[in-house]
């Protein structure tokens, strides 16, 4: 039986991919978390086979989470869950230790195997996936600036690039307003632009926005 624990804000979602889930009898959901606080916490005193995450949970991003899981759990398979297309985050993803990607947009029998086949240790990636990967490889040293920025700089670019004000994207995040400012002002300086604009029409260009 794989025992997994879900991570996502969304109570509906968490109970929408359990009933899908059911449809599996080897896999049983043993366990919820509505952000990166509480499936940390969970992780560190309840064994689970794996975790179903979803990217953008409220306070810290997916990614960090991700990346605090593999520094204590290092064998633990995460498969990352997303609203957003593989172009935005896949490679992040993979590159933080993530043993598959998904869109919500998969079909439940997708989901579930990729549960299986990650559960038993492999990875799971699309075609499209893989092709990037190893454009990234190949291009592993012409980085292209926004593979300068941290993860939640890149988050919030994406946000931002997609139209969202700088105070939409503090309540999306449960930040504030002042430190999205901050980062905005990071963004900007790293990529050597000066407004919006700037950053919206170079997200489009490279296919980071929906």
């Amino acid at each position: 039986m794989i025992r997994l624990i879900i991570a996502d804000d969304h109570t509906l979602v968490r109970k929408g991919l359990k009933q899908l889930i059911l449809e599996s009898p080897d896999i049983s959901v043993v366990d919820e978390a509505k952000d990166g606080r509480e499936v940390i916490k969970k992780l560190e005193t309840s064994q689970y086979d794996m975790v179903l995450m979803d990217i953008s949970l409220p306070g810290r991003s997916g990614l960090d989470v991700l990346k605090q899981i593999k520094e204590f759990k290092p064998d633990l398979p995460v498969l990352m869950l997303s609203m957003h297309p593989e172009e935005q985050y896949a490679v992040r993803s993979i590159r933080a230790g993530a043993s598959g990607y998904l869109t919500k947009e998969s079909a439940p029998a997708e989901l579930l195997s990729a549960i299986h086949k990650v559960a038993a240790g492999g990875k799971y990636i699309t075609s499209t996936l893989a092709e990037k990967l190893a454009v990234e490889i190949e291009r592993k040293t012409d980085a292209v600036l926004h593979e300068t920025l941290s993860d939640r700089e890149y988050q919030i670019l994406c946000m931002m690039a997609s139209g969202k004000t700088v105070k939409e994207v503090a309540e999306i995040l449960s930040l504030s307003v002042k430190t999205i400012s901050t980062h905005r002002a990071h963004i900007l300086q790293k990529m050597g632009m000066k407004n919006n604009a700037q950053l919206t029409h170079y997200a489009i260009k490279h296919g980071l926005v929906d």
